[in-house]
């Protein structure tokens, strides 16, 4: 497309209502918008895949957070990655890929400054999943915050997800002497176990998290890197043993939940095994970023790495991937192809 052909109008998705619990198709709109040409530092960018991810699900709320909630009637927001098709901006050209944080839109201007441009000899969704933010917190969340060390037995719930699936393989290839997943499906616990390289793996709605934990690793675990929360956090503070770190990376069970969470009830243990719980963020941890990307990347060349997505075709079904998401119809990153 040259840069006299330029798209007039694009599509993109508004939140049209703050959902009350589980979000219905009804909270959101698909709109036809005029396409901004880029002004000077700008580049216009056509998406080819879209993230939806669970943290988005709390910007749907009118509340205060980590991250500025959607507004009513206008464009929502999140990773994508696509290429550029007009540049008024020194160092980016039409053609290069790019990833950036205007996604749930077909076109996207933006200032420069917000995009970095990617190696397009890797599949260019990898940049939304693996090697992206979903990645990057994966490790920061195992070796940063959860301090693991080679020798210790790691449990991470969501396991199947975008984040759990690297979690486990990360901390195999450092030297776990055990990694367990949980996971919502037969199929699921099966991949994480044939595919991912995880010691073992349950499904958490065949009985009690606790029990099944206790089965999985009868000698507890040092390291539980939390998707789920609630029961699963509960069962991990008895399952942890001394000095044991618990890294709160998300709590998707109670997302749309409307009534108080359960729990964790046991918190009391924390005292006597001297644990440690603490909650992360991807933001404070760009610094590992060169050591991440070269470690990682390094792996998925080497083919020790394995990433999976759950890729939903056209643009149009954008918010029933995220819906999906929350259903736990993904298995990896979920992600949308806008076309390409």
């Amino acid at each position: 497309m040259s840069e006299q052909h330029l798209p007039s109008t694009g599509r993109e998705w508004h939140l049209a209502a703050r959902p009350d619990g589980w979000p219905v198709p009804e909270d959101f709109a698909l709109v036809e918008a005029p396409v901004q040409a880029p002004g000077a530092g700008q580049i216009l960018v056509r998406n080819e895949y879209l993230s939806v991810d669970p943290y988005m699900r709390g910007r749907m709320n009118d509340v205060k957070s980590y991250v500025p909630p959607f507004r009513l009637g206008a464009v929502m927001d999140g990773g994508a990655v696509g290429r550029v098709v007009a540049s008024q901006a020194e160092g980016f050209a039409v053609g290069d890929a790019v990833l950036h944080g205007l996604g749930w839109r077909e076109y996207a201007t933006l200032d420069a400054a917000g995009a970095v441009k990617v190696d397009d000899s890797l599949p260019l969704r990898s940049y939304l999943g693996v090697l992206g933010m979903t990645g990057l917190t994966a490790y920061a969340g195992l070796l940063d915050v959860g301090g693991f060390k080679e020798g210790e037995a790691v449990f991470v719930s969501g396991a199947a997800g975008a984040v759990g699936s690297v979690v486990g393989q990360i901390a195999k290839l450092r030297g776990a002497s055990l990694v367990v997943g949980s996971a919502g499906s037969p199929e699921k616990v099966r991949r994480l176990t044939e595919e991912f390289g995880f010691d073992a793996a349950f499904n958490y709605k065949d009985g009690p998290v606790a029990q099944q934990l206790a089965q999985a690793a009868p000698d507890g675990i040092d390291v539980y890197f939390d998707n789920v929360g609630g029961e699963h956090l509960e069962a991990a503070i008895g399952a942890l043993r001394l000095h044991g770190r618990a890294v709160l990376c998300g709590a998707i069970a109670q997302y749309n939940e409307t009534a108080p969470p359960t729990g964790p009830r046991n918190l009391a243990l924390a005292i006597g095994k001297r644990l440690r719980l603490e909650g992360m963020l991807v933001g404070d941890h760009y610094a590992l970023q060169p050591q991440f990307t070269a470690e990682v990347g390094g792996w998925l060349a080497e083919g020790r790495l394995t990433f999976e997505d759950t890729v939903v075709e056209g643009f149009d079904r954008t918010a029933d991937a995220f819906l999906g998401l929350l259903r736990g119809e993904n298995t990896g990153k979920m992600l949308v192809h806008v076309g390409g």
